[in-house]
């Protein structure tokens, strides 16, 4: 039986869909770059007003990145939230806005704002995911949304779902969110993959190009659907660059009780750090 999970929000043409995109790095990037195109389409939909957006990554532009990700060698030194929404500014005439720092448990009070619609997490470590992941279940947080995305050398994952908090009623039908489903993907205790190296030649060996761009590009395309016709029968996938193949998430209550029992038995049986 086709299960599908219906927009949590009302469809408003006097407000903006209200984005907050954490890590502005390969993935974080390619997600900046492609909504202003999602903006422009829910505009021409009726839907809402547009998208409001703000950036955020404590990170400066390196000579690797420019290998990458949407950087030139002038930018080397600058911040890449201040960079990257400069641009889309300039050449969209948005006003989207850039937090040159890191995600904590107080950046939602710091931007004024508990009740963004979207959280977009384009972070590369658990104990990052996981920081996002106790800020959103806050009983006074009100989120609509977190949609994560990561990846490794070769594949990646993108998984919407709605955390437990003020705005989310706990009920069978709530899209369980990617550290609800995989809990390891936000245990900050099981330690990190290795971080990408400083070598430009290193750091392609250890990812393929364009991951980041298949991840961005299915996600945006998950979300434009929901936002268009107020419904999804997946809210996730899994790319593989070896094989070329996509699997869908789909919306099912039972897929997501066995996916639980199936992680906490894998992070049960993994051997103690």
């Amino acid at each position: 039986m086709r299960i599908e999970h219906t927009l949590a929000l009302r469809a408003d043409t006097r407000r903006p869909i209200r984005i907050l995109i954490v890590g502005a790095g390969g993935t974080g990037s390619a997600i900046s770059m492609g909504l202003p195109y999602l903006d422009q389409a829910l505009r021409v939909w009726g839907r809402f007003a547009g998208l409001d957006v703000i950036l955020m990554d404590a990170d400066t532009i390196s000579e690797t990145n420019c290998i990458r990700q949407p950087f030139s060698v002038s930018d080397i030194g600058q911040n890449k939230a201040t960079v990257l929404i400069n641009r889309i500014n300039l050449f969209w005439g948005t006003s989207w806005r850039a937090e040159p720092r890191n995600f904590d448990g107080l950046t939602f009070e710091r931007i004024q704002d508990t009740s963004v619609d979207f959280l977009i997490g384009c972070v590369d470590s658990r104990a990052a995911r996981s920081v996002i992941a106790q800020s959103l279940a806050k009983a006074n947080n009100r989120c609509a949304y977190w949609l994560d995305l990561g990846n490794n050398a070769s594949s990646g994952q993108f998984v919407l779902g709605q955390p437990l908090n003020g705005r989310n009623r706990r009920k069978s039908e709530r899209l369980r969110t990617v550290a609800e489903l995989y809990e390891e993907i936000a245990d900050a205790d099981a330690g990190e993959d290795p971080i990408p190296s400083c070598s430009a030649i290193e750091a392609l060996e250890r990812q393929e190009p364009f991951i980041n761009q298949v991840l961005a590009t299915s996600a945006l395309s998950m979300l434009a659907r929901l936002l268009r016709y107020g419904k999804i029968a997946h809210h996730g996938g899994f790319f593989n660059a070896t094989t070329g193949k996509m699997a869908a998430l789909p919306v099912d209550p039972e897929l997501w009780r066995k996916t639980r029992r199936r992680s906490r038995k894998m992070r049960t049986n993994l051997p103690a750090r």
